[in-house]
């Protein structure tokens, strides 16, 4: 079998007001798609990971195998289970029956960190490869920290399947017990979604086959002096989570702006008080979109830096003179002993790898979940078809063509980092170069999945996964060979902080093969303005008098 590396890194680490490593999982069930698909999203967030698609095959175990449990964050040795007879094959965060799990980490109280021996990404995991849909997963994962314990903190998972989304929280008990307590709810059918580091699940229905939850969620909350209430009025985020400007401005706003986009009729900023300062009623675990959802909006989406709310993150002076959505790390600063924080998108630089999930009944066996992959940041990558029956990876996104710390053009996480590292530096010049490739190969891979729907319909599925196999690679190793060459006309077209004319990629020459003047791009007129607040007696010209 082959070694999974740790891909799992979204602990929520809070630093002022902000979560410096953070992921982002949106959720839209099959009745609020266009295609009647549940949809998934994961943003895997982390300063230290390289970006590749991981895959493990089916087997068969000999009865009495042991299954080893290694930390996916420090790679620690946490203990041993009992392996079951036969394992699913996986394919990023997918397996081969279209079921997909998604995280976001919240830590909450640190005094519950779980001293069991299965900590989160492996319980991601070894659900992904022993359930075949959703319920099943949420019973293989509450079971094995029942039997085993919980090693990590407080964690919300995505859990969805062609035919529905839950969305889950789980925190373990600390020294009081090596298991965890946690509550899941199914997302009713025509609604959207999602958690980004903090627990979102307050107030839940105590007797509805659509909720579940441990038997000692509230008695244990009692025991720990967290909630001394009835049971109806739980609130499982305020008991067991921590509610600061990390978790509500750092985190509940990345769904908040998600629910914005597709739901305006329910207003969301009417809870702008919460998102701001903490106050106020939280906003919902899940609401109705104005339309149907597809998979193109959830790339989107996922490409998110606030555009058009009061966080927009291109309309501050921090966007400097290009109107950069980024800000570097730390995020919290202080002024004259006032703190201050930049916004946390979804959209962010140190992204290993993000995908949407789509996963449809309708589709042939081979092709029921699509996760749509792509390596670096979302918002400048190319989002790449990987389909559930998949049993090969592109070299491109192979874990062995290159890692973190050694650059290699073979791989299309070094190769998308080349193209959006330059964009950050002048990033309005440089983006709309970026989008149109982008979403040139974006249409002709989704146009691929759309054909290959018929093309495999009346196909064996040995045939089906092997034409699959072949979509997908040549989707990753194409958008690596354009992108590399993306990024070798954008260091051409942009040296020295000129701009050369060019037309369809062919840059211009005069009559005599000469390259034409470039043009000076400059900055914006508020960057300008903001110099003259600075420096502007300094900088001023005065013309002499004669």
């Amino acid at each position: 079998m082959r070694t999974i590396r740790i891909f799992f890194t979204c602990a929520a680490i809070l630093s002022g007001a902000v979560a410096s490593l953070a992921c982002t999982s949106l959720i839209a069930t099959p009745g609020a798609t266009e295609k009647g698909s549940s949809m998934i999203t994961y943003a895997a967030d982390s300063h230290v990971l390289y970006g590749a698609l991981y895959s493990q095959p089916a087997a068969d175990h000999k009865p009495g195998g042991m299954r080893q449990i290694i930390d996916w964050d420090s790679h620690r040795h946490l203990g041993e289970i009992p392996e079951v007879s036969h394992t699913y094959a996986t394919v990023g965060n997918m397996n081969e029956h279209g079921l997909s799990i998604a995280e976001s980490t919240w830590g909450g109280r640190h005094e519950l960190a779980g001293t069991g021996i299965v900590d989160y990404g492996s319980l991601i995991y070894i659900a992904l490869q022993r359930a075949k849909t959703a319920r099943e997963a949420i019973d293989v994962m509450t079971s094995l920290v029942r039997d085993y314990g919980y090693a990590s903190e407080g964690e919300s998972f995505s859990i969805a399947d062609p035919n529905e989304a839950w969305i889950m929280e789980m925190i373990g008990k600390g020294k009081a017990d090596k298991g965890a307590v946690w509550v899941a709810r199914r997302v009713p059918d025509g609604y959207i979604s999602g958690h980004a580091n903090h627990s979102r699940i307050h107030k839940f229905p105590l007797n509805d086959p659509e909720t579940l939850y441990s038997p000692d969620v509230i008695s244990f909350a009692r025991q720990q002096g967290y909630f001394d209430g009835k049971d109806k009025d739980f609130d499982f985020s305020r008991a067991y989570a921590i509610t600061d400007a990390g978790a509500t401005r750092g985190c509940d706003a990345r769904v908040w702006s998600y629910f914005r986009r597709f739901a305006p009729s329910s207003k969301m900023d009417r809870y702008t008080p919460w998102i701001m300062e903490g106050k106020g009623e939280p906003f919902p675990l899940w609401v109705k979109p104005d339309k149907k959802l597809s998979a193109n909006d959830l790339k989107w989406m996922m490409r998110d830096h606030f555009e058009g709310t009061l966080l927009d993150m291109t309309k501050d002076i921090g966007a400097g003179p290009f109107d950069v959505p980024y800000r570097w790390r730390p995020m919290g600063f202080t002024v004259d002993s006032v703190e201050y924080t930049h916004e946390r998108a979804i959209a962010t630089q140190q992204t290993g790898f993000s995908f949407v999930a789509d996963l449809n009944r309708n589709r042939h066996d081979a092709m029921k979940g699509i996760l749509w992959f792509g390596v670096d940041d979302a918002n400048t990558c190319v989002y790449v078809p990987v389909f559930s029956s998949n049993t090969s990876v592109p070299r491109s996104l192979d874990e062995r063509t290159a890692d973190l710390l050694t650059l290699s053009w073979d791989s299309l996480f070094w190769v998308n980092n080349y193209v959006a590292n330059q964009a950050y530096n002048r990033y309005s010049q440089m983006i709309p170069d970026i989008r149109k490739v982008q979403s040139e190969l974006e249409g002709t891979y989704e146009n691929f999945a759309v054909q290959a729907e018929d093309l495999v319909a009346g196909m064996d599925m040995d045939s089906a996964r092997a034409y699959l196999n072949g979509i997908t690679n040549a989707a990753a190793e194409n958008t690596t060979a354009r992108y590399k060459k993306l990024g070798d006309f954008l260091f051409v077209k942009y040296m020295d902080g000129n701009i050369k004319p060019e037309t369809d990629g062919v840059f211009e020459r005069t009559p005599e093969g000469t390259p034409v003047q470039p043009k000076f791009g400059g900055y914006n007129q508020r960057y300008f303005e903001s110099i003259v607040r600075d420096n502007g007696p300094r900088l001023r010209v005065n013309n002499p008098e004669y």
